[in-house]
């Protein structure tokens, strides 16, 4: 057992162990004092866990109802949260009642938005069963959903009353979805860690997975403790993801995933500093190097001025501004503050 304690304004901690999808039930009796659990799960995951999640819910008295939603970013939207809003008034859940996210992190996005807004806040616990999920969505009380203007627009800050990491549900993931996760791994030693990322580089992740969760998780969980709202230091978790969001938007949420596009993201900023004296010569090839090891892409056929335009509604926009994740070198990086006007001719390189 790996305990990694978070200490925001509501402190709980990230429980790392295979097998602990078993234990689900002990963990929420321990962590609340619901009678109710509502769990929110997809067509995809539902399959494979939800039995053996209900099984150990049920063990220890609780009663369980479960909302399974069709799987895919496409799903994350206010008509499926309004949905888990349907169930969890037909199962008369309460403010003393409690949410179990089980899944990735669309699904952990969603329950975690629905308990935010449900009678203004009830609990949650995040169950994450994929690699983006483990290693970053699931910690730092970010919720949300997209509307057709752009990706998580509107959410909430809500914290979990726990994480519960089984790695072996990556066991069952297909590879697409480990790919998607890595991007999220690899941002990590961009921003943060140089070591970290030359261990990336010799192509051993998923022979360390364990390692790899609690190295990002515990990178996650200082940069949030230090700063939970996002006001400073948070925004460097955004490394690759203005474009990266932008990219998504562009092709509808549909045909590349979260994971794709901060890929192409990341190398692309990486440039960007570069063509500007910034970034130190060469971070780019570095972190394409490691992007390909891993499956994912580092490069897109859509041209800088949609990027561009796209990233006009992006949530980290402010005052006709927006703030871009840039390197100095691996794992030294640092916010700019850009006129959104500025940002094609900013991103521009040739």
């Amino acid at each position: 057992m790996r305990t990694i304690h978070v200490n925001t304004g509501k402190p709980y901690d990230i429980f790392i162990e295979r097998g602990i999808i078993d234990s689900v039930g002990e963990y929420v009796k321990k962590f609340s004092n619901a009678q109710k659990v509502t769990v929110i799960t997809d067509s995809n995951v539902a399959p494979k866990y939800q039995w053996r999640v209900l099984n150990s819910l049920e063990k220890e008295g609780f009663d369980v109802r479960t909302h399974i939603f069709q799987a895919g970013e496409q799903s994350k939207n206010l008509t499926t949260v309004s949905e888990m809003y349907n169930t969890l008034a037909d199962f008369k859940m309460t403010r003393r009642d409690i949410i179990l996210a089980l899944g990735g992190g669309v699904t952990g996005d969603m329950a975690g938005f629905a308990a935010a807004s449900w009678l203004r806040g009830i609990d949650f616990i995040q169950v994450p069963t994929s690699l983006l999920a483990q290693v970053d969505s699931s910690v730092g009380g970010k919720t949300g959903v997209d509307i057709p203007q752009g990706k998580n627009l509107v959410g909430a800050f809500h914290q979990p009353n726990a994480v519960l990491i089984d790695p072996n549900t990556l066991v069952t993931l297909p590879d697409v979805f480990m790919c998607d996760g890595m991007a999220e791994v690899i941002k990590y030693g961009c921003i943060k860690d140089a070591d970290f990322f030359e261990m990336l580089k010799n192509g051993d992740a998923y022979q360390n997975i364990e390692d790899v969760i609690e190295r990002c998780v515990t990178i996650k969980r200082d940069v949030v403790s230090r700063d939970e709202r996002e006001s400073g230091e948070r925004m460097l978790l955004n490394f690759g993801h203005t474009l990266g969001h932008s990219i998504e938007k562009i092709y509808n949420f549909t045909g590349i995933t979260h994971g794709m596009a901060v890929a192409i993201g990341m190398v692309l900023m990486a440039k960007t500093g570069e063509a500007r004296g910034i970034t130190e010569q060469g971070t780019a090839d570095k972190i394409a190097d490691v992007c390909l090891k891993y499956g994912l892409p580092t490069n897109d056929e859509a041209s800088l001025e949609a990027m561009a335009e796209a990233a006009g509604s992006d949530k980290k926009t402010s005052g006709g501004c927006i703030n871009l994740v840039l390197l100095r070198s691996i794992g030294d990086s640092f916010t700019k503050k850009i006129k959104l006007e500025e940002l094609l001719e900013f991103i521009t390189t040739d």
